[in-house]
Parts: structure tokens; C-alpha cells; sequence
């Protein structure tokens, strides 16, 4: 066992050397590569709660889950890539986060939607060890949890897209080479600067595109069905 590992784990999961959270649910055929759906957790999957650590405090956004459903259909998968500072600060721990991950898979079943695999990195500058890194690279902006779900599903990524409420999401799909990213309103994008500073990655090869919420991503699948 490695000092960031819990004695107990649901199915799917385990804690990397590193310390970041990696849970695989269903692998959803990777033979060939395809394009995915990466997606931040809170404030996007998820109404938007101060280090949300409460499974009664979990609520789905409006629409999350008929994209996921729709992507699900189209057989994208979809992954979550969550920064968790709040297990790095100890305002929560692993328990906490693994009773609110359950009651999201179980939210979105009943909706009959379901996520391929979740990635957490805990980790954040001003957290207690071990959590306390200066730049972990899984923490986003950085690209290290898309990166490791590239180690468990093959992923076409310039026919990729992450959808996300802050800047910081979106600028870790443009430095994995994602095709583009979603930038929604709800959560902490309803922040001019964070509207702003998504709007600033555009470039030739990284599209960024606004809508309210998730719910307006139906287009964005359409996208990936051009892409096959």
C-alpha cells in the first residue's frame, strides 16, 4: 500500500503512486482510439458547492445527465477530471469524496447515464502533506489526469473535447491537444475573468465555445460523429 492509499476502495478504483485518485468503470471497447468526452465534476456535472463532501448536498446540473446519456449512446467516452483541494486542505478525506462520487454514478443511473472513469487529484500548494505540491502535474491546468486516462483508453485526441466552468479546466485539454473545450456559466463561470481567460485560449488548434450550461453541449456530440 502507498502513503496516499484507502484500505478500502469501490470498484474500479485505486490511488496511484503519485496520489491521484483513477477509477475506471466501464472501458467502453478502446480498441481504436475515439474521440472522448473529458468533463470537470463541480460546477459542471454537479451544482457548484463549497468543497462538496456531503452525498445529500449532490446535485446534478441541468442536462448533465441527457449529454452523458447521449454521449453514452454514441458510445464517447466520458470522463470526469476533478480537482479535489479540499482532501489536500483535510476539510475532507477519501470516504468523503468516494460517498459523494457513489451518489453521483447512482443520480445518473437513475437517469440512465454513466461515466467511463474518474479521475481527483488532491493536491494543491497551500495543502497539509502529503498533499502539498507546488505544481502537482495532475493538478489542472496541468494535463496529468487526462494523460492517465490515456493509459486506459485510447483516445483520438484532436477529435476530443472538455467541457468545464474555469479557464483551468479548458487549458488542460488545450495542453493534452484536445480539439477544443466548452466553457459553461454555471459554477464559478458565471465570473467575467474566468470567461475571459477561457475565451483567451483560442487558437488555430484549440476551439473554445460558451454556453449556459452542459445542457447546451448536444451540438458539441454532433461534432464527434463529423469526426468518424
Amino acid at each position: 500500500m502507498n502513503k496516499f492509499q484507502h484500505p478500502a476502495l469501490p470498484f474500479g478504483a485505486h490511488i496511484d503512486d503519485d496520489g491521484t485518485w483513477c477509477q475506471v468503470l466501464n472501458r467502453a471497447g478502446n480498441r481504436q482510439p475515439r474521440p472522448t468526452l473529458f468533463l470537470d465534476r463541480d460546477g459542471v456535472v454537479v451544482e457548484e458547492v463549497h468543497y462538496l463532501s456531503r452525498p445529500e448536498d449532490v446535485q446534478l446540473t441541468a442536462g448533465a445527465a441527457r449529454v452523458i446519456a447521449a454521449a453514452n449512446a454514441k458510445h464517447i467516452p466520458v470522463i470526469l477530471v476533478t480537482n479535489q483541494a479540499g482532501i489536500g486542505y483535510g476539510k475532507f478525506d477519501w470516504q468523503d469524496f468516494i460517498d459523494v462520487q457513489e451518489r453521483i454514478v447512482a443520480d445518473l443511473d437513475a437517469e440512465n447515464a454513466f461515466v467511463n472513469a474518474v479521475y481527483a487529484c488532491p493536491f494543491h500548494a497551500k495543502g497539509r502533506p502529503p498533499y502539498q505540491h507546488p505544481d502537482h502535474p495532475c493538478r489542472k491546468p496541468n494535463p496529468g489526469m487526462l494523460e492517465k486516462a490515456a493509459r486506459h483508453f485510447a483516445i483520438d485526441k484532436q477529435s476530443s473535447w472538455i467541457i468545464g466552468d474555469r479557464a483551468n479546466d479548458l487549458e488542460a485539454g488545450k495542453r493534452f491537444q484536445l480539439a477544443g473545450g466548452l466553457h459553461v456559466a454555471t459554477g464559478h463561470g458565471a465570473s467575467a475573468d474566468e470567461r475571459q481567460a477561457a475565451a483567451a485560449l483560442t487558437s488555430e488548434l484549440f476551439q473554445v465555445v460558451t454556453a449556459p450550461d452542459i445542457g447546451m453541449a448536444t451540438d458539441l456530440l454532433d461534432l464527434f460523429d463529423a469526426s468518424e
